[in-house]
């Protein structure tokens, strides 16, 4: 059979050719645009030019500090065809976690959001690598503008793209050269990179088409998925996303910096995707708003949720009121990210859809996953033994960047650090994350579950589970908590509450009420903040409604 190497520019052309009227809506309160695959394909192709212009290399790394948009697409598809690799860089990192990875990857250029260019400058001193800043938009702050151009190259991306050829002799890469980097979030230490290939970047692109691909094949018009990405596409590939529209010819909505409930609520009811991938936190943000405000959201035949684990109330709210389903998946920056979907077996009556779709989900073609013990021995699937996941697949990483972390692999397997199950249909149940389980007189508790019982409750917004010490049985659960506005809840109230929906051992002594909940930048609970809080001393503790300090 012939051998044709599987690259992110073999997709660039397939989309142009295949798909050159589907379009790309980048939203903005203001002033929303519209491209068609063809002009991206274009202006993919004048930013290659312009880049090869400024001396931009195959194998040099060109960062992208961008909301989505897509300017953010061209560079997904331009950059890795031309042969050098796209670093996205996350915007919620701290400033010395930013200004690590661009030095840790050696970015010569970046292509930066005018409206977060003061974000990025302010570590700039310290990226010795980066020589030239391209900016996409309006900078509110001229003034930055000006101290960056005094040593390094500041152009702006339409007029960096200009007269550009929208033709470019993409070169042969070798499919498994680097197209993209990624880092891992660095809720312990620095974040750790992790490189993906032309050839892992277009399988998992593939495995994900299913979600994306729905067409009606109607004669007369033919029209097909429109895919609200919500998730950030300078997290992780946007889970791929980006890529699996572009190979099914999906209408790309792109909201831009506008992820908040009500924006969100607008650009559904307004451009009417049919599916939208993003965290439950977003889709938390979004049912509560729709609660007081209702919007328009029948076109949505879909939500998929990923990054922490999804409640199932959340889920039957979605299904019940508005009748879309919720299908989760679950995966990790080093695994591209997608290995499991929580899609229900065919034929499932619609009162057991809840008891799948609250799953993490069953593997996807492609990936291999088992459970294993303390002792690395394999544990069946059976739905009661609990174990580490480990996967290994052509999109799972095979290390990181620099040598770093050889301790989080074994014989070819990526250990992940969640604790599951997995049943006999090959759905897998995260329990919780090796280092968050709780263990209170030698039995685990698992604060996923525990969070998910305590947010069933109707006063309940949000709410996360930290170990903290216990006397007598070593560690017990504190439970966090957010309640909704214009609501009261007692500790007491809550417990009775949870008595009919975890086991008694399981019931949190101690609550914290607050207004917030600490995010990691990829927008899960930040536990470790919520430990070194307790430990300082930081949090009212209430134990069975009486309010007390809780002491370090």
């Amino acid at each position: 059979m012939q051998h044709g190497e599987l690259t992110v520019a073999a997709m660039l052309r397939y989309g142009e050719r295949a798909f050159p009227d589907a379009e790309v809506i980048t939203y903005d309160p203001e002033h929303t645009s519209t491209t068609s695959f063809a002009q991206v394909a274009s202006r993919a192709a004048q930013l290659a030019n312009a880049l090869t212009g400024i001396g931009i290399k195959p194998s040099d790394r060109v960062g992208t500090f961008c909301f989505n948009h897509h300017v953010h697409l061209e560079a997904y598809l331009g950059v890795p065809a031309m042969g050098s690799v796209i670093h996205t860089l996350n915007i919620r990192l701290a400033p010395d976690q930013l200004q690590y990875v661009i030095a840790d990857a050696e970015d010569s250029a970046i292509i930066v959001d005018g409206v977060v260019l003061p974000m990025l400058a302010q570590v700039l001193d310290r990226c010795p690598s980066v020589r030239v800043l391209i900016v996409v938009g309006p900078v509110l702050d001229p003034t930055v503008l000006e101290q960056l151009g005094k040593r390094l190259q500041v152009i702006d991306y339409e007029e960096f793209l200009g007269a550009q050829s929208t033709a470019f002799a993409w070169p042969q890469v070798v499919e498994t050269d680097a197209a993209m980097i990624c880092y891992s979030s660095g809720t312990t230490g620095n974040p750790k990179g992790v490189v993906y290939s032309h050839r892992s970047t277009y399988l998992h692109a593939v495995s994900a088409l299913p979600l994306y691909g729905q067409r009606s094949w109607n004669i007369v018009a033919s029209k097909g998925d429109r895919a609200l990405i919500v998730v950030p596409m300078f997290h992780a590939a946007a889970w791929g996303a980006p890529y699996a529209c572009w190979l099914t010819g999906s209408t790309m909505i792109m909201p831009g910096r506008f992820l908040q409930a009500e924006p969100l609520a607008s650009i559904i009811e307004t451009f009417q995707p049919t599916v939208s991938s993003g965290v439950p936190t977003i889709w938390n943000d979004l049912f509560n708003y729709l609660e007081s405000q209702p919007r328009d959201i029948s076109s949505l035949r879909m939500l998929t949720s990923g990054g922490s684990a999804t409640p199932r109330s959340l889920i039957e709210g979605y299904l019940n009121r508005y009748n879309i389903p919720m299908v989760s998946g679950w995966g990790m920056t080093e695994t591209s990210p997608v290995c499991t979907l929580a899609i229900p077996p065919s034929g499932t009556p619609r009162d057991r859809l809840v008891d799948y779709l609250e799953t993490a989900g069953k593997v996807v073609p492609g990936v291999e996953l088992r459970i294993v013990d303390d002792g690395q021995q394999v544990l069946p699937w059976d739905g009661k033994a609990i174990g580490e996941i480990q996967v290994r697949g052509p999109w799972i990483t095979a290390g990181y960047m620099g040598g770093l972390g050889t301790e989080n692999f074994d014989d070819g397997w990526l250990r992940t650090g969640d604790i599951a199950t997995v049943d006999r249909e090959g759905y897998v149940r995260i329990v919780d994350r090796t280092k968050d389980v709780i263990k209170s007189g030698g039995e685990w508790i698992s604060s996923i579950e525990l969070e998910n019982a305590i947010m069933d409750h109707p006063c309940v917004a949000e709410a996360a589970v930290i170990a903290v010490p216990d006397d007598r049985w070593f560690e017990r659960p504190l439970a966090f908590i957010v309640v909704k506005p214009g609501m009261q809840l007692d500790p007491a109230e809550l417990r009775e509450f949870l008595t009919s929906r975890v086991a008694k051992w399981w019931l949190p002594e101690r609550y914290s009420f607050v207004d917030a909940i600490p995010r990691t930048s990829v927008g899960k609970f930040h536990k470790k903040v919520l430990r070194e809080g307790f430990q300082a001393g930081n949090y009212v503790v209430q134990t069975f409604g009486q309010s007390v300090t809780q002491e370090a």
